[in-house]
């Protein structure tokens, strides 16, 4: 080590120490500034008891980008995406996204579309269900007494019940049975009736990564309402599948292409391969935006229309996005998903040799796998598989399903773009190896295989 070095360990050692800055700040501010490079170290000391990104199962969003996607963020990062006359480039670049996101989901003219970058899904879903309760009142009329409704299962993520209680909209919930672990068009429209604001379709269920049928709940809608029947509008909420659909099941029936989809939504920090946050919604036309939920601000400069919850945010993941469209193209982002669906399918059949499991999802809709236990499994649960997981490094959720089938509790993989075939192969060797010792200790004399080729 050079006299250099050593003199800068030893003001680093005096910067941490001095004045009390030998612990972080978690109840009060220190009374002394910290250097920065003293700061950064502490700070970056701390965040090395997270766990690791890379190995994270559980989270559906995006974990990694390329260094010039990260250079060009930074530079972004001090934009606010909200002051369009101050950065007029940004707000363009906003509109090309959403051009490209119509376009991609057939919008009826997607050359002047309607829609909006936002902070995530959980943002857009909520605007959607805004437009759908306004389009509403405005067939109704004034009569208070009405309480509007929204039909969806009860599969569907947690921001719709947010949206049901912050809006004053009754949620109705459609319960889970037996082997139908999402909204189908039967049980839909046993829920609908003239208070209806709309129906909720997921393009990817949080709980197991299936497609809803959303062709099928629009057929049902049209025939009830060509036989005098309410005339209710579907949200697509496509948070995950709306970056997987039109590359990988271009034939789906899913998106503006049915004429009862009013609106979609989807998560660019998700599939859309971005560092949260940055969710997108978009309506067919802009007859299913109403006017008064846009609102006209000029004290930026300018006359800015905004539809959003939020109103400061930075413009660097809109531009992150807008890398990714640029860097990928359709054939790109077509092989990204396809690659990671493939990991899917793969994990999918590994998994399922296992005779202590049962395969529920195989990654062919989402990539996405899901598998709870045998029914002959006894002495360890799908809860300490997780566990036995975690001590791995692996981050793996284990939960119960939803409202009726609270009994099935299942174990989730999300396969993303960073998730290689050897990383797979070595969390399916962990995976038996967990399964391997929770058997051992619940039957001493016992002892699994794992999948052919692997050996312990």
């Amino acid at each position: 080590m050079t006299a250099d070095s050593e003199a800068n360990l030893d003001q680093l050692r005096d910067d941490l120490v001095m004045g009390g800055w030998d612990v972080l700040p978690r109840e009060k501010l220190g009374e002394h500034p910290l250097p920065a490079g003293a700061a950064y170290e502490a700070i970056r000391a701390d965040l090395e008891l997270d766990g690791s990104a890379r190995l994270n199962l559980a989270t559906f969003v995006t974990t990694s980008m390329e260094p010039q996607a990260k250079a060009l963020m930074a530079q972004c990062m001090d934009k606010n995406m909200v002051d369009k006359d101050e950065y007029p480039q940004t707000a363009d670049i906003e509109q090309r996204c959403v051009k490209i996101l119509a376009d991609l989901w057939h919008a009826e003219d997607p050359t002047d579309p309607t829609g909006c970058s936002t902070i995530g899904s959980s943002e857009a879903c909520m605007l959607g269900g805004l437009a759908l309760k306004h389009r509403w009142r405005a067939k109704v009329g004034d009569d208070l007494t009405r309480r509007p409704n929204l039909v969806l299962g009860a599969n569907a993520q947690i921001c719709w019940d947010k949206f049901c209680r912050y809006f004053e909209v009754e949620p109705r919930l459609v319960p889970l049975q037996g082997d139908r672990l999402h909204l189908d068009a039967e049980s839909a429209l046993q829920y609908v009736d003239e208070n209806t604001i709309g129906v909720v379709a997921i393009l990817g269920s949080t709980m197991d990564g299936s497609y809803e049928p959303v062709a099928e709940i629009a057929s049902a809608l049209d025939k009830l309402a060509a036989g005098g029947g309410p005339d209710v509008p579907i949200h697509v909420d496509a948070a995950s599948g709306g970056f997987i659909a039109p590359f990988l099941d271009p034939d789906l029936q899913w998106d503006f292409r049915l004429p009862r989809v009013a609106s979609i939504n989807a998560s660019g920090h998700k599939y859309g391969l971005v560092y949260p946050g940055v969710g997108w919604a978009i309506w067919r036309d802009r007859d299913a935006l109403p006017e008064e939920l846009v609102f006209h601000v000029n004290y930026l400069g300018g006359d800015m229309p905004t539809f959003a919850l939020n109103f400061s945010r930075p413009g660097m993941e809109v531009v992150g996005q807008y890398f990714m469209f640029t860097r990928l193209g359709f054939e790109g982002y077509r092989t990204v998903q396809q690659a990671t669906r493939d990991v899917a399918g793969r994990l999918a059949e590994q998994i399922g040799a296992l005779p202590q499991f049962r395969m529920l999802s195989r990654g062919n809709e989402l990539p996405v796998v899901t598998f709870t236990t045998s029914d002959d499994v006894q002495g360890w649960d799908v809860f300490a598989v997780s566990r036995g997981l975690r001590e791995r490094g692996w981050q793996v959720p284990a939960y119960t399903m939803p409202k009726d089938r609270e009994d099935l509790a299942v174990l989730r993989i999300v396969c993303r773009n960073g998730l290689t075939t050897d990383l797979a192969d070595w969390l399916v060797r962990d995976l038996t190896n967990t399964v391997n010792t929770l058997a051992k200790d619940a039957h001493p004399d016992h002892q699994i295989s794992g999948p052919e080729g692997f050996h312990h």
